[in-house]
Formats: C-alpha cells, sequence, structure tokens
C-alpha cells in the first residue's frame, strides 16, 4: 500500500505495484494526480468546460437578485459591477478549490446567500456593512471547520429541517423570479392600501406585454430541455429566450422602456469591455453596532444554514460519484475543501458578489470524466474569461433571467422526497419552515418557526432532552427575534 496521503485518492491511488505510474509524467499529471484517479488531461479540460457550461448562469442571476434590493439608505448595486464581481469570485474560489483541494468542485456566488443578502441583510444596514456581514459569515464557517465544531452544528440541527431550508429558499427563489418577471404583482386597493388579494396573476390578473410571455417561453424551455435530459439546459434555455426575446423586440416594435427599463434584448456597442472592479473592498465594519447584537447574531446563524449545510452535502456527494471516497465512504480532504468553501464567503464579501459556495453544478463535469483539481481550474479560468464580457450580460432581459430563479426553485422542492409527511412531529416545523420563507420574504423567518417549532413539539412530546442543548439555545434565540418589537416598546426602546 502506498503512505496515505492528505489529498483524496481514489482505490486506483493505493493499489501499489498493481498500478504502474507512467514513465515521464508532466508536472500538471503529478500535481493534480490526473493518471492516479484514471483520468487524462483532456477529459479534465472537457469535465471543466462542461462544468463552466453548466453553472455559468449565475453570472446572469446573481446581478438580479442583488441588484433587486435597496439597502437602509436607499443606495443599490450596479448590475455591471456586481456582474464583474460575480465573474471574479467565482474565478479566485474556483482556482483555488483546483490548486489547493484538487478536487472538481466549483464555487460561485450561491443564490441561497445572495437571497439572504438582498432581502434580509441590505435592508437593515448599508451594502459596506453586509459584505462585512458576508466577511464575518465565511470566518465563521472556517472557524467552524479548523475548530471541528461543524459536526456539532450538523447533527444539532434535525435532517428534516435541512431539508425544510433547502425548500423555502427554493420557493423563495421562484417567487423572486416570479415577480421580477412581472408574473406576479401586487394588487393595491384604494389609496395605496392592501386590496383584496396580496398578490395577483400579472396585472388585473392577466398577462400583461411580451417580455412576461419572454419569461413564460424560457421556462417552459427550459423545463423541457431538463426533460430531455440535455446537459446545460438553464444556460442554453437562457440563450434561447434570448434570441425569442430579440425578435419579439423587433416584430413588436418594443422599447428599453417596456423590458422595465433595465437590460434589453438589443446589443449597443462592443461586447468586449474591461471589467468594472467598483465594488472590490468596499467592506466596513462600522456602524454595525448600530444594527443590533441579536440582529447580527441571526443574520451570521441563516447565512451559515443557507449555505454550510447544502455545500457539505454537496462536496460529499460529488466526491462519491467523482470515486474519491475511501472505503468507508469518508472523502479525504473533506475539512480542505469545506475550509475553501467558507473562504468563499469570505471572498464574496470581499468582492462585493455575496458568498461563494460548491455549486452542485458541479456533478455535470464529474459525469463528463473530471476527478481532478485541473477540471476546476479550467472551470475557474471559464469565469476569468467573463470578466471581459459584461455587457452581454446586459442583453439578457431580466424576464429572462428570471426564468432560472422559477426552474431552479422547483429543483431545489425535490428534497420534500425526504420527508415523512405523516408524522406531524416531523411536517409541521418543515412547513412551517418551507411557506413562510416565501410568505413573509424572510428567510430567517422560517428558519425561526422551524426551529421554535421543533423544540416546542418535543418537550410537548416528553423528549425535550432530544433537541440538545444548541436547538434550545437557538429557539431562545427566535422566540427574541420573534419578540423584539414589543420587547422594546415594553422597555420603552421602539422608536
Amino acid at each position: 500500500m502506498t503512505q496515505q496521503s492528505t489529498e483524496p485518492r481514489t482505490t486506483a491511488e493505493d493499489a501499489g505495484d498493481g498500478s504502474r505510474q507512467p514513465a515521464g509524467r508532466s508536472w500538471l499529471d503529478r500535481y493534480f494526480h490526473i493518471s492516479d484517479r484514471g483520468s487524462t488531461v483532456g477529459r479534465e479540460v472537457r469535465g471543466g468546460v462542461t462544468t463552466f457550461m453548466a453553472m455559468a448562469y449565475i453570472i446572469l442571476l446573481n446581478p438580479v437578485i442583488l441588484t433587486t434590493t435597496k439597502d437602509i439608505t436607499g443606495a443599490t448595486l450596479n448590475a455591471d459591477q456586481v456582474t464583474t464581481a460575480t465573474a471574479l469570485a467565482a474565478a479566485v474560489t474556483t482556482i483555488v478549490m483546483g490548486f489547493l483541494g484538487n478536487v472538481p468542485l466549483a464555487l460561485a456566488a450561491g443564490l441561497s446567500v445572495s437571497a439572504v443578502m438582498s432581502f434580509q441583510v441590505a435592508p437593515t444596514m448599508t451594502w459596506d456593512n453586509a459584505w462585512a456581514m458576508c466577511v464575518i459569515y465565511g470566518a465563521v464557517i472556517v472557524l467552524l471547520v479548523v475548530t471541528g465544531l461543524r459536526e456539532l452544528i450538523m447533527n444539532a440541527i434535525p435532517l428534516p429541517l435541512k431539508h425544510a431550508i433547502t425548500m423555502g429558499i427554493g420557493l423563495f427563489v421562484c417567487l423572486i423570479g416570479l415577480v421580477q418577471a412581472g408574473f406576479v404583482t401586487s394588487m393595491p386597493g384604494p389609496g395605496g392600501l392592501a386590496g383584496a388579494k396580496p398578490i395577483q396573476l400579472g396585472t388585473a390578473d392577466m398577462l400583461t406585454g411580451w417580455p412576461v410571455l419572454c419569461f413564460a417561453f424560457t421556462v417552459l424551455l427550459i423545463f423541457l430541455l431538463q426533460v430531455r435530459k440535455v446537459p446545460g439546459a438553464i444556460l442554453i434555455g437562457i440563450v434561447g429566450g434570448t434570441l425569442f426575446a430579440a425578435v419579439v423586440h423587433q416584430l413588436a416594435g418594443l422599447s428599453v422602456k417596456d423590458w422595465g427599463g433595465r437590460n434589453a434584448p438589443v446589443i449597443s456597442g462592443s461586447v468586449v469591455s474591461n471589467p468594472d472592479f467598483g465594488l472590490l473592498g468596499h467592506v466596513s465594519f462600522s456602524g454595525l453596532g448600530n444594527v443590533g447584537g441579536i440582529t447580527i447574531g441571526v443574520i451570521v446563524f441563516t447565512l451559515v444554514l443557507a449555505g454550510f449545510f447544502d455545500a457539505m452535502g454537496t462536496i460529499i456527494g460529488i466526491g462519491q460519484q467523482a470515486n474519491l471516497a475511501d472505503k468507508d465512504g469518508k472523502m479525504p480532504g473533506l475539512n480542505k475543501a469545506l475550509a475553501i468553501d467558507g473562504a468563499g464567503g469570505i471572498m464574496g464579501g470581499l468582492t462585493g458578489a455575496s458568498g461563494q459556495t460548491v455549486f452542485v453544478e458541479s456533478t455535470a463535469g464529474v459525469g463528463d470524466g473530471a476527478r481532478t483539481g485541473f477540471a476546476s481550474v479550467i472551470t475557474g479560468l471559464g469565469f476569468a474569461l467573463c470578466l471581459f464580457f459584461t455587457p452581454l450580460a446586459q442583453v439578457i432581459p431580466t424576464q429572462v433571467a428570471a426564468a432560472a430563479l422559477v426552474v431552479i426553485g422547483s429543483m431545489m422542492l425535490t428534497n420534500a422526497k425526504h420527508i415523512n409527511w405523516d408524522d406531524p412531529a416531523t411536517s409541521i416545523p418543515v412547513f412551517l419552515t418551507t411557506v413562510l420563507m416565501p410568505f413573509t420574504y424572510s428567510i430567517t423567518a422560517g428558519i425561526a418557526a422551524g426551529v421554535v417549532a421543533h423544540v416546542a413539539i418535543k418537550a410537548v412530546q416528553g423528549k425535550w432532552r432530544e433537541p440538545g442543548w444548541l436547538m434550545w439555545v437557538l429557539s431562545l434565540v427566535f422566540l427574541a427575534y420573534f419578540s423584539l418589537n414589543p420587547i422594546e416598546s415594553w422597555l420603552g426602546m421602539h422608536h
């Protein structure tokens, strides 16, 4: 047997004399263990390109989410700067994962984390403070990995609640897509007051305008491509939807205003430009004290939940698919990959792209032969190349990009198959977690309700020890979160 390495290795690498290494191997082969893992440079390049094609849509979607919301001062983010930041952070973290982790895992801005940043964090502080929160959450994940506390948290949160968090964020992201496209709108009553229905189909219960029909076309196209199991269905669907929108734009004589005054399917000027790094380094910890300790604690916990659990499951799942796990099903080097994933949160804050996390789309590259970190380097270089093509992102209408949010939401809902819906002690917390995220437009509210309900149900069942001390502490924190306004009023602090 060969000596055990800290790098993820396959059984082929540990096969001893029966697995002779070819003479004259290149530095690339030796560093990434390409032939050791039964792969070739060509396969790694192909796998890296496949992964990039499968997840390149994030360059288009992340700006849609992050530029939607105003911070506490009323400021919004610049779409070009967010596009640049998204490509930059994805390129750096994915290449680092390739060189240091040596696993075929690609990272980019997690839509779950971006949703929390945009709709939960920014409205309570400035964007510079929000990026600081992103840095803090990334540092917390790295600390959890280094200290081994990640297992404590992983074991404390019940598995059904983990699935519920993913499902709830999926519904939330889906609703964001429907609203962005104008497929769903609010229905104001007389004098601007709430009407009989909080939301409605389009305008006056009907779809209005060509752009929303382009959204519907793109949703259907992506779903059909997925049914046919076409690789890169989301990206292909977005491209197809944009081409359809361009034809509609010309034939119907539409203007930029018809597309909401934002992205329109028209190319004006060069498709190549210098990247705009305007968000790079815009991190400020000054003023966070005014936000409140409970609010900051809840935000950090929500960000960790939004990015941490999915990342761990994705890393382990892809590691097994790539045959990087040992005979006991454990993946050597898991902590290193998780630490890099946590560092992606820090990088996301520093660049203004939101927290970076491992994408499940990495499975596309693994399925195409990727087995080493060299594939991740190729994927990262793809993102780096996109830094110079940000004008192309502005050609894709918001309505078309929003279609992908709906599709991704449907994919996240598949976690429902893991829930025992016949057990009320399980289904009630899952239900509250899942539905309250979109219905309150708050990911934190959903998580909080699920945790409190889970602990309360176990207590009335006489199983008060089962949740563990950490869940009890979290339930008390979330009860304080729900009661913050009346508590402040009672103490005379409300203003």
